[in-house]
């Protein structure tokens, strides 16, 4: 009986050296990821025929996101949500700049609301006004519950926020064909449905038609062919885990005049998140987030732990094609697009692009809002030889 303390002390001392030898290997192994997420070069492919340049628009250590850019009276106008990080802060402040180069920007002024989050700003032009959409936001996660509306006539002074009467439906981008009518994609605030209104004086909306239900999908976004014929993008996200899904996707819809009737086909290439679709030459083309990697565990499309991208895409009727990255790494894309000619403006935002952090360390650091000049040739010419 003596002989079975010291046996048990020493088996106790064993397991607890084990023990300690593994927590100090897991210490180990997870410092040693960091360091690699932290300084692993950037590895956007941007393509050799691309012809561009670009430069910060907005490098102040704050974490900038969520652009939208327009031309308006003579002068670009910027706008981007500032806060400590990604997720929802009641410090968030949409920051409105002026330039009239694309280069040098004046801020203009901010636009909050007390004690909330702020995000997804989106701009137009209604008569000799320039309103802004913006979504209202209290979760964490950032999962807004409804979208207000300021408008200027200087660019400078602006309206107080008013609720949209569509409670509950979070605006994207209005688009219009003739200047009269403008039609406008709408997501869900609890996500699965996307919804296609139309307005002639940017408050009183009329639903026109489903886009897409279920999947939980959400941000989408139209734009419009030579024909008529409306294109859409929606993000399928299928599931909200941090890990993404298998099965996260985006959906590729088009309708006819009077848009009533959708038709839809999934694309794989990508979860296109944060959606900004132009026309040129009689076709579509997208910026928005780009995920480079293979969807599998742990980097599903959409996961925190995948590396993303703000890229430049061809929307065809039945599918997306990848054309070329942007220089963007971590937290990156909702880009706000221009078309000047045969010139693309387009803002974004993106962590530190000499690096190339997951998501999640992206959306902790600092950030900045990038400008980008894209010769569209030179963009048509990569598709068409893609095709």
């Amino acid at each position: 009986m003596s002989d079975a303390t010291p046996a048990k002390r020493n088996l106790f001392l064993t397991l607890l050296r084990r023990l300690i030898a593994t927590v100090l290997v897991l210490i180990v192994l997870l410092a040693s990821l960091l360091l690699y997420w932290r300084f692993r070069p950037n590895g956007s492919v941007i393509h050799p025929d691309l012809t561009m340049e670009y430069w910060p628009a907005v490098a102040n250590e704050w974490h900038n996101s969520n652009t939208d850019l327009i031309h308006w009276n003579d002068a670009f106008y910027l706008v981007h949500a500032q806060s400590p990080y990604h997720f929802a802060s009641p410090e968030c402040v949409l920051v409105v700049r002026r330039s009239t180069d694309a280069c040098n920007w004046e801020e203009l002024g901010t636009v909050n609301v007390p004690d909330e989050d702020i995000r997804d700003p989106k701009f137009a032009v209604f008569g000799d006004e320039l309103f802004m959409y913006v979504l209202k936001n209290v979760d964490f996660a950032a999962e807004p519950y409804t979208t207000s509306l300021t408008t200027t006539k200087d660019g400078i002074h602006w309206s107080p926020l008013e609720d949209m009467d569509l409670e509950g439906w979070l605006f994207w981008r209005p688009k219009t064909r003739d200047g009269k009518t403008w039609y406008l994609p709408a997501y869900w605030h609890e996500h699965g449905r996307s919804m296609l209104f139309k307005t002639t004086d940017g408050r009183n909306w009329e639903e026109v038609s489903e886009i897409y239900n279920g999947d939980r999908n959400d941000e989408t976004d139209i734009e419009f062919l030579p024909s008529g014929r409306m294109i859409a993008t929606a993000r399928l996200e299928v599931s909200d885990s941090a890990f993404g899904h298998p099965e996260a996707r985006t959906t590729v819809g088009w309708a006819d005049p009077p848009y009533t009737e959708w038709t839809h086909t999934d694309s794989y290439v990508t979860r296109l998140d944060g959606p900004a679709l132009f026309p040129y030459k009689g076709a579509v083309y997208a910026v928005g987030r780009h995920n480079p990697q293979t969807p599998r565990w742990p980097h599903y499309f959409g996961s925190i732990f995948g590396t993303k991208r703000t890229a430049l895409y061809k929307v065809e009727q039945d599918k997306l094609i990848h054309l070329s990255d942007l220089p963007s790494a971590g937290d990156t894309a909702y880009a706000g697009v221009v078309i000047e000619g045969d010139t693309l403006y387009a803002s974004y935002y993106t962590s530190d692009i000499n690096h190339d952090w997951p998501w999640i360390m992206g959306m902790l650091e600092e950030s900045n809002i990038e400008m980008v000049k894209v010769d569209l040739n030179s963009l048509k010419a990569i598709a068409d030889a893609m095709e």
